[in-house]
């Protein structure tokens, strides 16, 4: 079998430069984000751009008009197994994104239920994390002291309620747009002890994705929200999860999640005057000072 052409790697003045991003997660990974939507609003305008990054080169991008925005996305957080860790992969986007001058960054992912109010198929919007990971050294070397106080910004994370609730209440579904989102290492799923012990935490939901990014988002002076839903119920709540609801879950609400992260990029502009995540990146006070 003849291998195929490895993908030609593009230098960073190559990057678009773009307002927006979104990020990819597990809950659109078994479609095509967005062809597979066939929406009259959306084009790809170029596919598989791969850039040389100084960590590495970066995971495969689309550039995509979305009425009157264009904007970068990837998909699976950057994450590829057996090629880069997932820190230095989370380097290689937002290193793209700083380069690109993206100001507004969407994600999303499927996360476990810590808390027993939660059913599968329920939205989150978290406003808040707890970093359980060990991830926490992960930048880009910015000269910045990053204040994480409201790591969500709270315009995108209105735009993405109201873009769920239009998508989801008409299925008699739940979103919710507060909760802490609690970040581990993954791969594996955490054990009945570990869970409680989040729940200890007063943690809503358990995941391995909102972290690095939130940091990363601060550094390059982007705004970032991101959309959960429940695939699981972490172990020891409600009941056993099984693998049967994640596989349908997976294959069967893709579509809906990639319609909510493009209604509510189409509800938000470029603007950053109106919340506080460009107030909260502060220049460092660890530098030395000329005689």
């Amino acid at each position: 079998m003849m291998n195929e052409a490895k993908q030609d790697v593009l230098p960073a003045d190559q990057i678009p430069k773009v307002d927006y991003a979104i990020i990819g997660g597990s809950s659109t990974f078994s479609i095509r984000f967005p062809e597979d939507l066939e929406r009259d609003d959306v084009k790809v305008l170029r596919r598989n751009l791969i850039f040389a990054t100084p960590f590495g080169e970066s995971p495969a991008f689309k550039l995509v008009q979305a009425g009157d925005k264009q904007f970068l996305t990837c998909k699976m957080h950057g994450w590829r197994p057996n090629v880069v860790t997932r820190g230095t992969a989370s380097q290689q986007v937002f290193w793209v994104f700083q380069q690109a001058g993206v100001k507004k960054i969407f994600a999303e992912g499927g996360v476990g239920s810590i808390n027993h109010l939660l059913e599968l198929r329920d939205l989150v919007i978290p406003n808040d994390y707890i970093d359980n990971s060990m991830r926490k050294d992960v930048g880009l070397g910015g000269p910045y002291l990053l204040t994480m106080r409201e790591s969500i910004c709270p315009q995108q994370a209105d735009a993405l309620y109201r873009a769920a609730k239009e998508r989801v209440e008409p299925l008699g579904r739940y979103v919710f747009k507060r909760g802490i989102y609690v970040n581990t290492d993954g791969r594996h799923f955490e054990s009945p002890a570990e869970v409680q012990m989040f729940r200890s935490w007063h943690g809503d939901i358990v995941g391995q994705s909102i972290c690095p990014e939130v940091y990363l988002a601060r550094e390059i002076g982007a705004c970032y929200a991101g959309v959960y839903m429940v695939v699981n119920y972490a172990e020891g709540i409600i009941k056993d999860w099984e693998h049967k609801d994640l596989k349908d879950i997976f294959y069967g609400e893709a579509h809906r999640i990639g319609h909510i992260l493009l209604d509510a990029l189409a509800g938000i502009d470029a603007g950053q005057n109106s919340c506080n995540c460009l107030d909260l990146r502060k220049n460092t006070l660890l530098k030395d000072h000329e005689e």
